[in-house]
């Protein structure tokens, strides 16, 4: 087995590294560059309560149907 400092091959491998590591500089400044990001308007809520409306308020106070399951009396 040879040794890459002395034969040389550590060249290659430095090349290798740094060609890498260039790509992906290259992506991220093409990812910022071209990347537009728009911008997003403020949503506003409405927060004024509405009067509930006297339909409104018969068809909440429905009357409770019996549930099928019955509930145990004692918890374990």
């Amino acid at each position: 087995m040879e040794n890459p400092f002395e034969s040389g091959h550590i060249r290659n491998y430095i090349l290798f590294y740094a060609g890498v590591v260039l790509i992906m500089v290259l992506f991220f400044f093409a990812s910022t560059l071209f990347n537009t990001v728009p911008k997003l308007e403020k949503k506003v809520f409405n927060t004024q309560k509405r009067a509930i409306k006297a339909q409104e308020k018969h068809l909440k106070e429905t009357p409770k149907t019996p549930f099928k399951l019955k509930i145990l009396e004692q918890s374990y």
